[in-house]
């Protein structure tokens, strides 16, 4: 459950609102209030990344997922020669990132398209909230994002002449009841509007879902009735499928192609298809030799260097006329169990007999792979593969790919990423001073250093979070007059708001302080050092707290540093 916001974020809240500062927004440099106790700011000077995904692939091959690590949802469009690619982000901040790609494997962040915080209020909000499938299109010289803003706000639509933002405040579309919308843009100048919503009558068990089908106006951007329910259920409703979702709607041959995913979005997630003579139907799925087009459920358990999960399907079209499909899908490292969340993967799709074929059923899906285009890199950031970057925060502002909780104050100066300890932690379900990038690797190492005098209660330091109640953090703190370096776990909403103490001793800060988190998997190793030496503070620590298993929801760990009070 939310707990209310502390009175200090609010008094921070109150200034923004009167204009005396900007802090809340990502890249603001503006003083921000609410530490007056404080012995001061925590200075960071700069944070490491590296991870390790195996040797490079050939000149002419590329590497599954092709966006690793937190990247779910995935939705594409094409124009001319240039791809454009969104993705989920729930309740953080900056929200739904947009990609650019000209070859379809080799992809860079040029915008988000929630990136100020009038667009979207996200305050209270749990992490797998907030925004969730956007899907993303192109029609008549303008941009489109459809999308659901969970418990704040609903179903909207955004708009922008240019990709890279800036993007419209959402158009809300307060008759559209249900989740994950796409639109679909007829030859004949018409445009749909198609998502998840309850069946006619109501649900019938657990998981029972349809989908309808709407007419939109894309310039007056509202609905224009008569929504009509294509498919009650799933491919067959007798067998009481599950959780029909993510559909895009796509005109071949005359003929129109929904696509959706069904089964959840565990180890039974798939993806389907269905055809109608007439876009608003009837649609009749596929032949159960071809349904599903994906999935990865029928492969065998205990398989070495697994992909699971695999759905949530979107295709697009090459200038050439073949068709590829992107997808989301997980890699755990043991059973179920995944820290880096859901990831965006690449597959060519196959017509051949009529119906487009991701997969063929019993295959698994390939993690490396023939490009479909040539290679194009350059002035693309790496976001899989094996690769290490370094934020050495000299910029106005940070890059594109970092984020914070709901949208929580930072700023930047002098070089150094400055976090106030506030009294909003991150087990307090507000906005914590917390600015995390995401782990794309299940074998990554992550480091920082910091100039900080805590005042008692004070902590600041480096934290690998999955959510609220499922995160570990390495910081330096005070308590008892004494300033000390601890490792901690939080594993549910039942611990502490700091964590379970890991382990913890006494230390003299006389220069900056290095902090550093190496993940394997679900063991996780947390390191300090005060000069050259590093000390390991807690080894092996179990880690499959940060799964999705463990951890409930969407999303995926987020690692970078922290400061926080007490309350």
């Amino acid at each position: 459950m939310s707990r209310p916001i502390s009175t200090t974020v609010r008094a921070v809240t109150a200034l923004l609102a009167a204009g005396r500062y900007s802090a809340v927004a990502l890249g603001a440099t503006a003083l921000v209030a609410g530490a007056a106790q404080a012995a001061g700011p925590a200075r960071f000077g700069w944070v490491s990344y590296s991870g390790n995904d195996g040797a490079a692939v050939p000149a002419d091959r590329y590497r599954n997922p092709i966006l690793a690590g937190y990247h779910p949802d995935p939705s594409i469009v094409r124009v001319g020669a240039d791809y454009y690619l969104v993705n989920s982000t729930f309740s953080w901040f900056p929200g739904i990132p947009v990609f650019h790609s000209r070859d379809l494997v080799h992809w860079r962040q040029i915008g988000n398209a929630i990136d100020r915080p009038g667009q979207l209020d996200f305050t209270g909000r749990a992490i797998s909230e907030g925004v969730f499938a956007p899907a993303i299109s192109f029609h008549a010289g303008r941009f489109f994002i459809v999308n659901t803003c969970v418990k704040c706000g609903g179903n909207f639509v955004i708009t922008a002449a240019n990709p890279a933002g800036p993007w419209s405040d959402p158009v809300f579309l307060p008759s559209v009841e249900g989740i994950d919308p796409s639109l679909f843009f007829d030859t004949d100048g018409k445009a749909w509007l198609i998502n998840n919503r309850e069946p006619v009558g109501g649900s019938t068990y657990d998981g029972h879902r349809a989908l309808w089908i709407e007419q939109f106006d894309p310039v007056g951007l509202k609905m224009l009735g008569n929504a009509k329910m294509v498919v009650n259920g799933g491919v067959d409703l007798a067998a009481k499928p599950v959780w029909i979702e993510g559909p895009h709607i796509y005109r071949v041959n005359d003929a129109y192609y929904l696509i959706a995913a069904e089964g959840g979005t565990s180890v039974n997630h798939s993806e389907v298809v269905f055809r109608a003579p007439a876009v608003q139907g009837p649609y009749v799925p596929a032949p159960r030799t071809i349904n599903p087009i994906l999935t990865q459920r029928d492969q065998p358990v205990g398989r070495a260097n697994p992909v699971s999960a695999t759905g949530h399907a979107d295709l697009v079209q090459l200038p050439d006329g073949r068709w590829w499909s992107i997808f989301l899908g997980t890699r755990p490292y043991a059973k179920d169990y995944y820290n880096i969340g859901r990831e965006t993967f690449l597959l060519p799709v196959d017509w051949s007999n009529g119906w487009p074929v991701i997969l063929p059923k019993g295959q698994a899906v390939p993690r490396v792979a023939k490009a479909p285009l040539p290679i194009a890199t350059a002035g693309t950031t790496p976001l899989t593969g094996s690769y290490s970057m370094r934020e050495e925060f000299a910029g106005a502002k940070l890059g594109l790919e970092w984020m914070t909780m709901r949208g929580a104050p930072y700023r930047l100066g002098q070089g150094d990423l400055l976090l106030d300890p506030l009294a909003d932690g991150i087990g307090d379900f507000g906005k914590p001073a917390f600015v995390a990038r995401r782990q794309e690797h299940g074998v990554a190492t992550v480091s920082t250093s910091v100039r900080f005098a805590p005042a008692e209660g004070e902590m600041a330091g480096l934290a690998a979070v999955q959510n609220d109640n499922f995160f570990l953090t390495i910081a330096l703190t005070r308590h008892g007059g004494d300033t000390y370096v601890r490792a901690a776990r939080r594993s549910g909403a039942g611990e502490p708001r700091n964590g379970v103490i890991v382990a913890e001793r006494p230390i003299t800060v006389s220069e900056p302080v290095r902090f550093r988190i190496s993940a394997h998997g679900g063991r996780y190793d947390l390191a300090y050092a005060v000069g050259k030496a590093w000390v390991t503070l807690a080894a092996n620590v179990d880690a499959t707290n940060l799964s999705t298993d463990k951890a409930g929801g969407f999303v995926g760990t987020m690692i970078g540093p922290f400061a926080q009070g007490p309350r």
